[in-house]
């Protein structure tokens, strides 16, 4: 691995240069505390690992009013699968396979990964 400077001048490897299970490492635990977050409905939770783009691209209003009346959104199972890891540019996606505890079926989760200020932040993360 290829180690990157980062804000605070310590070495780190770039993320897309990471193995898929160091991926998961990372990954898995973020997704986890959103969904958690996600079924408490408890917006600051959600967005607290997100990076300061994707914090101020979102409309906090209408991701209340998502928490609050989405079904989906607030009864996601913790049993989820990841599906795979894709590298693009700075950022890695991480598909996963989310059921939901009222709703049957499946739904595909995608969270993006990268750098911001020397930390893994989330760059997106969404559920189809």
């Amino acid at each position: 691995m290829k180690p990157v400077s980062s804000a605070r001048g310590e070495s780190r490897a770039n993320i897309i240069e990471k193995t898929d299970g160091e991926i998961l490492a990372i990954a898995n635990p973020l997704w986890r505390d959103l969904v958690k977050s996600s079924n408490g409905g408890k917006y600051g939770e959600f967005a607290k690992n997100f990076s300061n783009s994707l914090a101020l691209a979102i409309d906090q209003v209408v991701a209340g009013h998502q928490f609050a009346n989405s079904e989906l959104a607030r009864n996601l199972s913790e049993d989820f699968d990841s599906l795979g890891v894709i590298r693009r540019g700075e950022h890695v996606t991480v598909l996963y396979r989310q059921r939901s505890t009222k709703k049957p079926g499946e739904w595909l989760g995608r969270l993006v990964l990268g750098h911001e200020n020397g930390a893994i932040k989330i760059f997106g993360a969404s559920i189809f």
